[in-house]
């Protein structure tokens, strides 16, 4: 199991991810969060994904980017569907648990 907390700053909802996967192939992720937008996406998808087509693909496309284009309010700088795929990531070996971050100066 892999757990990430996202913290996308201003909005205030903290969102906390837990990835889970047997195979590295499908990976079950739950997500806690305030945030409506999000909890809407979850619940419209679901909570398994096949790992190549929720990590591997190109920035902004994959089903998690694809529902927020549609669904979401105007907000291209959420973190939290980068947080959400980067728990997956690492979950499934298809990348190494390194912290990110987005810092004022």
């Amino acid at each position: 199991m892999t757990t990430v907390q996202v913290d996308p700053g201003v909005c205030g909802f903290t969102t906390n991810v837990e990835a889970v996967s047997e195979d590295q192939e499908e990976v079950k992720i739950t997500v806690k969060t305030g945030c409506e937008s999000v909890r809407k996406m979850m619940e419209e998808l679901g909570d398994t994904f096949d790992a190549f087509e929720l990590c591997l693909t190109r920035p902004g496309q994959g089903p998690l980017f694809e529902f927020a284009g549609e669904h979401f309010p105007i907000h291209a700088a959420c973190p939290v569907i980068a947080g959400i795929i980067k728990c997956a990531e690492v979950e499934c070996k298809l990348a190494l648990p390194k912290d990110a971050q987005i810092k004022f100066i």
